[in-house]
């Protein structure tokens, strides 16, 4: 080969390896926006995003599921290629289905030294936002007006006087419906003379209702907004959230602190995502004090961030349980579906 054209190939070469470079370079460019994919519970103050696109110049775009249930299906359906760049609202009882389905890139969050390491999962494979406890809530007033009590257990609920009473969220679709499967389970394990099966065959036989999702159950089916139903599946952090809105002075809802399972949020980057670094800063964002003391008066769950400061009426109001179940996520990913699907099978029949 002459001279010439050994330097014309050298320059084509260093052409097609530029355009190469530039090519992988222009996948994690900053973006215009990014995706945020979330449920419908998600909450923040005006401006707090805007605080966002002011540091970084970029635009989040909030894209709202249902409950955590439908909008982990829809992520998982979408992998390759995703709707979002960022997940939030990935609760423990759905954390490792996303992560064995490989739904996330992990990533170690500036700040999460800031995070209680009971709430951490390993390898960072995502990121814990908040916390909160799924109980039983009740209507003060309107379990007076029937002349009942509140239930103080899980057995409590099992009594004629509760008969009709309760309304619960499908733990197929909804994450604190699972939750509180959870909690049974917990409390009457399988293998038990009397297991959690046992018991929910005898909460049908008491007339439990069963909602599509925590909107449903609370804000159509629970007395406090109009329905039968005054005991509700809902959160420890209820109460304060009905001072706060009605203006009111007392709490006019009460938790049952027996039977709660502890519900932890998750944040996570979404493989397959173009603008990972963002992704990242968004990350980083949603652990900062910024977003994490704007979290108790918008979703009314406690900020993973230990260095956060809370409201006074989140912490007047709010009644936390002693010992809410906790359940392993190994445990929750063997057990999970056919736990689910022997539930589908009780409730239909």
């Amino acid at each position: 080969m002459n001279p010439k054209n050994r330097r014309i190939l050298r320059l084509g070469m260093a052409l097609v390896a530029t355009a190469l470079i530039a090519s992988g370079c222009a996948s994690d460019a900053k973006p215009k926006e990014i995706t945020l994919l979330t449920h419908d519970s998600f909450a923040l103050s005006e401006g707090v995003l805007e605080e966002f696109t002011e540091k970084t110049g970029v635009k989040v775009n909030v894209q709202m599921s249902r409950d955590a249930g439908t909008m982990l299906n829809q992520a998982i359906l979408t992998m390759d290629n995703p709707i979002a760049d960022v997940i939030y609202g990935v609760d423990n009882t759905f954390l490792s289905r996303a992560v064995n389905a490989g739904l996330f890139v992990p990533y170690t969050a500036v700040g999460i030294d800031t995070v209680n390491i009971l709430l951490r999962v390993e390898h960072d494979a995502a990121t814990p936002i908040n916390f909160g406890d799924v109980c039983i809530n009740y209507d003060i007033e309107g379990l007076a007006e029937l002349g009942v009590p509140p239930p103080a257990t899980l057995d409590d609920l099992l009594l004629p006087q509760y008969e009709g009473l309760l309304v619960v969220q499908d733990p197929a679709t909804s994450s604190p419906g699972l939750a509180f499967l959870m909690a049974t389970i917990a409390a009457y394990p399988d293998g038990a003379e009397y297991d959690w099966q046992a018991y929910w065959t005898d909460l049908f036989a008491n007339g439990v209702v069963v909602a599509s999702d925590w909107s449903d159950a609370y804000y159509t089916r629970f007395s406090r907004s109009g329905g039968a139903q005054p005991l509700v599946v809902s959160y420890a952090s209820s109460p304060p959230a009905e001072v706060f809105f009605g203006g009111l002075s007392e709490a006019p809802t009460g938790v049952m602190t027996e039977g709660c399972f502890r519900q932890i949020e998750y944040a996570g980057i979404l493989a397959g995502t173009e603008h990972e670094s963002t992704a990242r800063l968004f990350i980083d964002f949603l652990l900062s004090k910024t977003v994490q003391e704007d979290i108790p008066l918008n979703m009314f769950v406690f900020p993973a961030n230990t260095e956060a400061v809370l409201p006074q009426v989140f912490v007047d109001f709010t009644t936390l349980p002693e010992s809410p179940a906790v359940m392993a996520p190994g445990t929750i990913h063997e057990n999970r579906e056919r736990w689910i699907q022997e539930w589908t099978a009780i409730a239909r029949s």
